[in-house]
């Protein structure tokens, strides 16, 4: 990869096509079974006035782009293993210098467009060591000099978030939320589209809200405020002794800490914060 691989998480392996089968049960929390409605406020580090739908790789882009706007062909799921998005499934030749990848027929752009090929090969093309063709209206084959075998994983980080071919620098995805404000550096304000191939699985919140905090103090104050719903924390003496607070994944080295009205799946990857940048997708309010 040109841009490098990041931190892969191996427990989160696969071995063939048959891996786009490994739908791993969410779980459910002690909260019980997700119900939609109301906004999810989030306090996040890392954003800058620079931002946009192309650069800014800090925590708060990441999650604008990965937890809300778009998708990639496979996600890490919350229990840490690796499933099917965009694609459907996949398959290794010659040694895994050669891959395929089947695409979902029931995807739309949140602009309408219906999602091809064409936009995984814009997408991919510029950012993979390797060749990236379609080899029709919903199939994308990337052929590489030497074995790529972790390919699948791979895909998965949010660096390779699929955009739409006929507006590569802009906000137009298939993810479950589109934008309805962006203030780089400060705010995004997303809502749930109205039908997602997801629908039934994930995406409870009706409105999702990411405010730029860059100090860790000032979020957690906020958070004991209630004037968020969850923050990236990392020093559990931030929120020590706040009611209503808890620090995950663990209280030791938390990554984020989320009010108690917040469920979460009953199992959460340690691979990336904030449920492996998806908590927007998995999370929801717990009916009181």
């Amino acid at each position: 990869m040109k841009n490098g691989r990041g931190h892969i998480d191996r427990r989160a392996l696969f071995s063939s096509a048959a891996a786009a089968a490994l739908l791993a049960a969410s779980g459910v929390s002690a909260a019980g079974a997700p119900v939609r409605g109301g906004r999810l406020r989030m306090a996040l580090s890392g954003a800058a006035r620079s931002d946009d739908w192309r650069q800014g790789d800090g925590l708060f882009m990441q999650v604008a782009r990965q937890g809300l706007v778009f998708d990639t062909l496979t996600e890490v799921a919350a229990d840490g293993t690796l499933r099917a998005e965009l694609a459907t499934s996949w398959r290794a030749q010659e040694g895994g210098r050669v891959w395929q990848f089947d695409l979902r027929p029931d995807v739309a752009f949140h602009d309408g467009a219906r999602f091809r090929a064409e936009d995984v090969v814009a997408s991919l093309a510029p950012l993979v060591a390797g060749q990236v063709e379609a080899l029709g209206a919903l199939s994308v084959e990337v052929r590489f000099a030497q074995p790529m075998r972790d390919l699948p994983l791979v895909l998965s980080q949010p660096e390779f978030v699929i955009r739409a071919a006929h507006d590569l620098d802009g906000a137009v995805g298939t993810g479950m939320y589109r934008v309805r404000q962006f203030d780089p550096g400060q705010r995004l304000l997303t809502e749930r589209v109205s039908t997602h191939y997801k629908d039934g699985t994930a995406g409870w919140f009706d409105e999702v809200e990411l405010t730029s905090i860059p100090s860790e103090q000032v979020r957690g104050q906020a958070l004991g405020a209630y004037m968020v719903d969850a923050a990236d924390i990392q020093d559990s003496g931030v929120v020590g002794g706040l009611p209503d607070v808890t620090l995950l994944p663990t209280r030791t080295r938390p990554s984020f800490a989320v009010l108690s009205e917040v469920a979460q799946p009953a199992r959460i990857s340690a691979l990336r914060p904030l449920d492996n940048l998806r908590a927007a997708e998995r999370w929801w309010f717990a009916q009181s």
